[in-house]
């Protein structure tokens, strides 16, 4: 297979990718993740009953702290400014979970698919830590970049 590695120079150093050059474009990122559960966690969650309060507020702010600290988390990732971050929250009582799906806004030279990962994987991960004492079982997956647009590359969604 042929990589071609961005975060790798001809000498095979790790560097930063230069983007100087590239185009200030709109872009946007969607991601999503799950968090499986008790039904009695679920319940305890949409009721306000969790001892250590709103959880989903409290995954909501969480994620969005997240995304702006993106490039402080993942090495070699690009500061970007953020235009928007937004969470929401679907609870899905067929299958005890909560679906998390984040969409994240950037006007810049680098896209916020990252930024978007992170928001989601730290919203999910406040859930589970709002609610290990109920239940230890939680399952955190499906973890997946949803649709992109922006820059050279335009847009992608996933089928």
């Amino acid at each position: 297979m042929d990589w071609n590695l961005t975060h790798i120079d001809k000498d095979g150093n790790l560097h930063m990718v230069d983007i100087t050059q590239k185009q200030d474009t709109e872009r946007i990122a969607v991601a999503h993740a799950v968090v499986k559960m008790n039904k009695q966690t679920l319940q305890a969650i949409e009721s306000g009953d969790v001892k250590k309060g709103n959880v989903l507020a409290t995954a909501k702010i969480a994620g969005i702290m997240a995304a702006k600290k993106t490039s402080e988390l993942i090495p070699l990732c690009h500061n970007i400014n953020l235009t928007n971050v937004e969470l929401d929250f679907r609870i899905n009582h067929e299958e005890n979970c909560v679906q998390i799906i984040s969409t994240i806004k950037c006007i810049g030279k680098t896209g916020a698919e990252m930024e978007a990962l992170t928001a989601v994987s730290v919203a999910a991960l406040t859930i589970y830590d709002m609610c290990k004492a109920m239940d230890k079982e939680m399952i955190i997956e499906q973890v997946y970049l949803v649709e992109k647009s922006g820059g050279k590359s335009g847009a992608w969604k996933r089928k």
